[in-house]
C-alpha cells in the first residue's frame, strides 16, 4: 500500500466535499436541528392545555373556580364563552382540547355549603392530552373543594353542611382514548408529505441527470407549463394514496372517517399543492438524487417534530410553538384528526383551509420564480 496515494485520494474527497457546499451543510445542520428539536421542542408532560370556560354563574366563586385551573399551569384559558355551543365549537376546531363549563346554581350552592358540581369536556382525539386533562382537572377540582369546605366550616361553624365539588368529565370523539385514533391520521399526513415532496424532488433532478432537462428547457414548453405538467399527475397519484391509505386504516385498524370524504379531499388539496411546490423548490437546489433525499427528510424533519404529530403543542417552547404555525403539517394534523375522528367538515375547518392555500400559493409562487431563473 501506498501512503501518498492514499493521502492524496483523501485530499482529493475532502475537496469535493468543501467544494459541495450544500451537502456539507445538510450534513452538519441536520445534527444540529434534531438536538435542539429533540432536547427543546419535544416535552413528554403536557401542560397549558387550551381550555375555554363557560361560567353561567357568573359569580365570584366560579370565576375563583375557573381561576384555580389555569394556576395549575396544566390548563390556559383561551378565552370564556357564552354559550355551550361555543365551547364545543371551540373544541371542534381545534381552539380548544376542553372546557369548563360552570352551572349557573354554583355560586348559590357554593355558598350554602351544599355539594355543586361542574363539568369538564376533554377532546378525547389525543388520548395523553386527555388523560391529563382528566387527572390534573380532578385534581384541581379536589383542592377547590377543600377549600369551599374549609370556607363554609369557617363561616357557618362546625354544624355547617360540608359542601364540596364534584368535577364531571366528559370525553369526546374517542372516549376510550385509543392511541391508534390519534396515530393513525397524523400517519397519513406525514405519509402524504413525504410522498408528494419525493413525487416532484426525484422527478425534476431525475430529468436532470439524464439531460432530458435541457431537451424540455430548449422546447417550446414554457417554465410555467413545464412545471404544471409534473404537478398535476401527481396530485391525482397523490389523491389515489390517500384513498389506498384510507382504505388500510379501515380493514386494519377499523377507522371509518366520521366525516365527509368530499370534506377531506377538498381540505387535502391546498396541503398537496404546497407539499409538491416544496418538492419542486427542492429540485431546484439540489444538483442529484441524493440530495434531494437528504433535503427531504430535512424538510420532513420538522413536520413531525413540531407539528403535533407526536406530543402536544402546547407543551413545547413558545418559540417552537411559532415556528410550528410556519408548518402545513401542523394544519393538516387538525384537518385529519377533525374529519377522520371528530367529524366535522370545512365549515369548521376553513381557517385551516385558508392557511394551507395562503402556504400553498407562496411555495408555488417561489418555486415558479426560482425554476424559471434556474432554466434560463
Amino acid at each position: 500500500m501506498s501512503w501518498a496515494r492514499l493521502a492524496a485520494i483523501i485530499r482529493k474527497e475532502l475537496i469535493q466535499v468543501r467544494r459541495d457546499r450544500l451537502t456539507l451543510a445538510l450534513v452538519v445542520g441536520i445534527p444540529v436541528v434534531e438536538l435542539l428539536m429533540f432536547g427543546y421542542a419535544l416535552n413528554a408532560v403536557t401542560d397549558h392545555i387550551a381550555t375555554v370556560v363557560y361560567d353561567e354563574s357568573g359569580t365570584a366563586s366560579s370565576r375563583e373556580f375557573a381561576r384555580a385551573f389555569e394556576n395549575s399551569t396544566y390548563f390556559s384559558l383561551v378565552r370564556w364563552v357564552s354559550s355551550r355551543d361555543e365551547a364545543m365549537r371551540a373544541i371542534d376546531s381545534g381552539e380548544a382540547k376542553v372546557a369548563l363549563v360552570i352551572p349557573p346554581d354554583f355560586g348559590d350552592r357554593t355558598i350554602a355549603g351544599r355539594l355543586t358540581s361542574a363539568q369538564l369536556i376533554v377532546d378525547g382525539s389525543d388520548p395523553s392530552v386527555a388523560q391529563t386533562a382528566l387527572f390534573s382537572g380532578g385534581l384541581v377540582a379536589q383542592a377547590q373543594s377543600g377549600v369551599v369546605t374549609l370556607e363554609t366550616l369557617a363561616r357557618a361553624g362546625a354544624g355547617a353542611p360540608r359542601g364540596g365539588i364534584e368535577l364531571r368529565p366528559v370525553v369526546l370523539y374517542n372516549p376510550r382514548m385509543v392511541s391508534v385514533m390519534f396515530m393513525v391520521p397524523g400517519l397519513i399526513g406525514i405519509i402524504l408529505q413525504m410522498q408528494a415532496v419525493l413525487l416532484t424532488a426525484l422527478a425534476v433532478v431525475r430529468e436532470r441527470e439524464r439531460g432530458t432537462l435541457e431537451q424540455l428547457i430548449v422546447s417550446p414548453v414554457r417554465p410555467a407549463e413545464l412545471m404544471l405538467g409534473k404537478v398535476l399527475p401527481n396530485v391525482v397519484l397523490c389523491l389515489v394514496s390517500t384513498g389506498l391509505t384510507l382504505l388500510v386504516a379501515r380493514v386494519l385498524f377499523g377507522i371509518v372517517p366520521r366525516g365527509s370524504l368530499l370534506d377531506l379531499y377538498v381540505l387535502t388539496l391546498p396541503f398537496l399543492f404546497g407539499s409538491l411546490g416544496i418538492g419542486l423548490a427542492i429540485s431546484v437546489v439540489a444538483r442529484n438524487q441524493a440530495q434531494a433525499l437528504q433535503m427531504t427528510m430535512f424538510t420532513l424533519l420538522p413536520s413531525i417534530l413540531l407539528s403535533g404529530f407526536l406530543y402536544a403543542r402546547e407543551g413545547m417552547p413558545a418559540i417552537f410553538q411559532a415556528i410550528g404555525l410556519f408548518i402545513p403539517m401542523t394544519y393538516y394534523l387538525q384537518v385529519l384528526r377533525g374529519v377522520i375522528v371528530k367529524g366535522v367538515g370545512l365549515e369548521v375547518l376553513w381557517p385551516q383551509f385558508a392557511a394551507l392555500s395562503l402556504f400553498a400559493v407562496l411555495v408555488m409562487t417561489v418555486s415558479l420564480v426560482r425554476f424559471r431563473k434556474t432554466i434560463e
